[in-house]
């Protein structure tokens, strides 16, 4: 098997070859508007955490992850502090701190996570759900990254990689009409290099939409501040369905509700970010 442009970056080895602690690199070619992006940081620290707690159990993929993001990270060399605190017949759990080491050999923690795993393949087929998939326009009719200007792309290296086809309902602010104030977007979104859809992806995915702050016509640059993500199936081959919202921005921060619908109209994932809207130049 071919390994992927997001699974080389996403790639994790342990410190001396055992143990709990894991090396990785935040690479530039995955940054957002010059900064990690939080989804991203998410999905190395869940590698890591993913594979302390495989060699102890079944429960090879994420089911809940809550973390909350201390500093912001920067391109360059991570380490992942794991820890499992409980190993159970359906589900484990542990924790995973993500450290970087600037230049004066100052270490600071960046994000610090815990997680939940299982064995997805074994959850119950049955589903009852109020939630309804989304009805968006057809893919050659949204706005695709493709047509962004070079200059828009080097500021987000992240869509080079990710193929964004966003809902043109949810698009005023890149045009003339304007925000439209509702808080809400949405689009298909797949990797550019063909790479299907799992659980670690998703992370990132959940946090690849343009932030709301655009929609809502809130100027300054979005910072994660906890993301809580429910991993409810393997999603199925081919694009994903993602949207996002909020209905509450206040004190400079927002919620971003998340849902991720797979190919067979499954809802795959369920989150929230918390996220603050800095002020540009701060």
């Amino acid at each position: 098997m071919t390994e992927t442009d997001f699974d080389k970056a996403t790639a994790v080895r342990r410190v001396g070859g055992t143990g709990d602690r894991f090396q990785a690199d935040f690479r530039t070619e995955w940054l957002n508007h010059g900064h990690v992006n939080g989804g991203f940081v998410l999905a190395v620290a869940a590698r890591a955490l993913g594979e302390l707690i495989a060699e102890r159990s079944t429960h090879v993929d994420p089911f809940a992850l809550s973390a909350h993001f201390l500093s912001r990270s920067a391109p360059g060399p991570v380490e992942i502090r794991t820890a499992v605190v409980r190993q159970g017949r359906q589900l484990s759990t542990g924790t995973a701190s993500v450290v970087q080491t600037d230049r004066k050999g100052t270490q600071t923690e960046r994000v610090r996570a815990i997680g939940t795993y299982r064995d997805l393949d074994t959850l119950d087929d049955e589903v009852f759900t109020t939630a309804a998939c989304p009805d968006l326009p057809p893919r050659e009719k949204c706005l695709s990254t493709e047509t962004a200007s070079p200059e828009m792309l080097s500021l987000s290296r992240l869509h080079e990689r990710i193929d964004l086809r966003l809902d043109p309902r949810t698009t005023g602010w890149a045009s003339e009409e304007g925000p439209s104030g509702k808080g809400a977007a949405s689009g298909w979104m797949r990797f550019r290099d063909g790479r299907e859809p799992d659980p670690v992806a998703m992370l990132l995915v959940s946090d690849a939409l343009p932030p709301l702050s655009f929609d809502l016509g809130v100027a300054g640059f979005p910072v994660t501040v906890q993301m809580a993500v429910h991993i409810r199936a393997k999603p199925a081959p081919g694009w994903l369905r993602v949207t996002q919202r909020t209905s509450n921005y206040a004190g400079g921060h927002l919620e971003q509700d998340v849902e991720i619908w797979d190919s067979k109209d499954r809802l795959a994932l369920q989150a929230r970010h918390l996220v603050c809207i800095v002020p540009f130049g701060d």
